[in-house]
């Protein structure tokens, strides 16, 4: 057990540090608190920063989640801004701090230390990174620079750096106040921890809004003239003036203050941590972007930067350190969504190139149905992914895009995988319906009812991108959405549904044979059909036409 008054010293605010603070208050009377934070603001919606720079979010204090005095009138805790912690001192249970504000140091005493440092903006090493007018976003500070720089100088161009959420973010926000955006991505495409199907409704409406894409592209050289900059120089040696640059590339942990007080690294690179989130020092907990966490569909630690498991593991340790006793961090599934104007992207869990590399033998299926009952007003399309191990059925991820309704389904897969469901426990699910919110059949149920259709070999397969050549493809949808939307990268035999039971003598039942529609219900009862007809290797192309037309090359 915990002593009955520990002083517990917590190093850094925002998510993790703040809520373990007022957890440990809330778990202990009697216990003595001390929270540092080496920025002005104890706690803020570092998730809202870029939307008060464009403008949805409106009042600045609105990002302002509790404050130094709010904390100590409501909690008694001493809170602290303006103080960095230089080391810890295992040995005497202590930490070394400087006053920003004053240059003085001085030690602070702990039974209990639990480290929130956080994550670094990653700033790539190339000329110019240092210029005026390039900015990374971590913290209030930056966003009030960004934001003064927007106002004082009112710049036309920017160039972001990085198409993951931040970079996604940002330009939508830009956009927003008026600046004419580039984007630049090394990976090949927008949003790479999305599979490359998943992440091209967002790039298309990135485009649709004036949003130069540069995939699969580095920064060489940011050129600056009179110290600020002034365009972004690709390694393919294309240029683009900019005024503004904001640098998102992504995050690195704070792992210095832990390193050099030889507490244990995990395999993932962050703080290693048992089930409390204790470090390998047991009066030592780290949370936050910088520690590992149990990580649901694989079973190992990872680090997961995303500001909900700093909130849960934050809570926990702060009651831990306090009392003595909490419940054990559960799994993270990673589960994050993002928006570009009317776009919308999510994923919980493995993507399908993840799963894989992971060393799963995994399978997906995609689906696209709307969001809500098709014959009622407003209904929008929504591409939903499952990704599953063929030998259990279990669900190792999910993936959503569309303009409507994505939150919701990634929420009851991120659920579903936090209890190790398989897809034949998402077919079954009870789901609300009403014809403005959802369907009887709801997208979830119909991507894994396709799950399951594979799992029973009813049906296999085929990826949207395939290489077609050779095979016998059989486009089942009528003549004028062939017209429309041709199916791209083979030569199919067009005959309508309603025609293949007349027309199936046209087919060579010895060809391997993969049946598309428009986004896979009617090439399903095509390859069922077909399959009753003695046709062997028949197969459903994952999404259809709608599906190919985005993810095939030169589409």
């Amino acid at each position: 057990m915990a002593e009955a008054s520990p002083r517990i010293v917590i190093v850094g605010g925002v998510a993790g540090g703040a809520s373990a603070a007022a957890r440990a208050r809330r778990a202990n009377e009697s216990a003595e608190i001390v929270l540092l934070e080496r920025d002005a603001h104890m706690s803020f919606a570092n998730c809202g920063l870029p939307y008060y720079i464009g403008g949805e979010i409106a009042e600045r204090d609105k990002l302002l989640v509790t404050s130094a005095a709010q904390l100590r009138d409501r909690f008694r805790i001493d809170a602290r801004p303006h103080q960095e912690v230089l080391a810890v001192d295992r040995p005497r249970k202590s930490v070394r701090v400087r006053d920003r504000t004053t240059g003085e140091t001085y030690e602070e005493a702990y039974d209990k230390l639990i480290l929130s440092p956080g994550a670094e903006p990653i700033v790539p090493p190339v000329p110019g990174a240092d210029a005026e007018g390039v900015f990374t976003l971590r913290n209030l500070e930056d966003t009030d620079r960004i934001d003064g720089f927007l106002r004082e100088r009112a710049p036309a161009r920017a160039v972001v750096v990085g198409a993951g959420y931040i970079g996604i973010e940002m330009a939508e926000q830009l956009a927003r106040r008026g600046l004419a955006i580039s984007v630049v991505e090394k990976i090949d495409r927008v949003l790479p921890m999305l599979d490359p199907e998943m992440s091209r409704p967002l790039e298309s409406a990135l485009r649709v809004n004036g949003v130069e894409l540069a995939l699969g592209d580095g920064v060489a050289a940011i050129e600056a003239e009179g110290g600020g900059a002034r365009a972004v120089r690709l390694e393919s040696g294309r240029r683009f003036e900019a005024d503004l640059v904001l640098l998102g590339i992504g995050v690195r942990p704070s792992t210095d203050l832990a390193d050099a007080a030889g507490l244990e690294r995990g395999a993932a690179g962050g703080i290693a941590t048992d089930a409390w989130m204790r470090t390998s020092d047991p009066e030592i907990y780290a949370v936050g972007d910088a520690a590992e966490y149990p990580y649901g569909p694989t079973g190992d630690r990872r680090r997961v930067a995303l500001a909900g498991p700093a909130n849960r593991a934050g809570r926990l340790a702060g009651e831990h350190a306090a009392a003595g006793r909490a419940a054990p961090m559960r799994a993270v599934q990673g589960t994050a969504i993002v928006r570009a104007f009317d776009a919308v992207a999510a994923l919980t869990g493995l993507t399908e190139e993840q799963a894989r590399r992971a060393g799963f033998d995994a399978r997906s299926v995609t689906v696209r149905h709307p969001h809500h009952a098709g014959y009622y007003p407003g209904a929008k399309p929504l591409l939903v992914k499952l990704v599953y191990d063929p030998e259990s059925g279990r669900l190792l991820g999910a993936q959503a895009t569309g303009e409507a309704g994505v939150d919701k389904r990634i929420d009851v897969a991120a659920t579903a995988l936090a209890f190790n469901a398989t897809v034949r426990d998402l077919a079954g699910l009870d789901l609300a319906y009403a014809p403005p919110f959802g369907a009887a059949k709801d997208p979830i149920h119909m991507a894994a009812f396709a799950a399951c259709n594979d799992l029973d070999g009813l049906v296999a397969f085929t990826p949207a991108d395939a290489d077609l050549a050779g095979k016998q493809v059989v486009d089942v949808r009528s003549a004028a959405e062939v017209e429309a939307a041709p199916l791209p990268g083979c030569d199919p035999v067009h005959i309508p549904l309603e025609a293949l039971r007349d027309r199936i003598d046209e087919l060579d039942p010895q060809k391997e044979t993969v049946v598309s529609c428009a986004s896979g219900v009617r090439a399903y009862l095509a390859a069922r059909l077909l399959r009753q007809r003695g046709f062997d290797r028949v197969s459903d192309l994952t999404g259809g036409a709608t599906l190919r037309r985005l993810v095939y090359p030169g589409s």
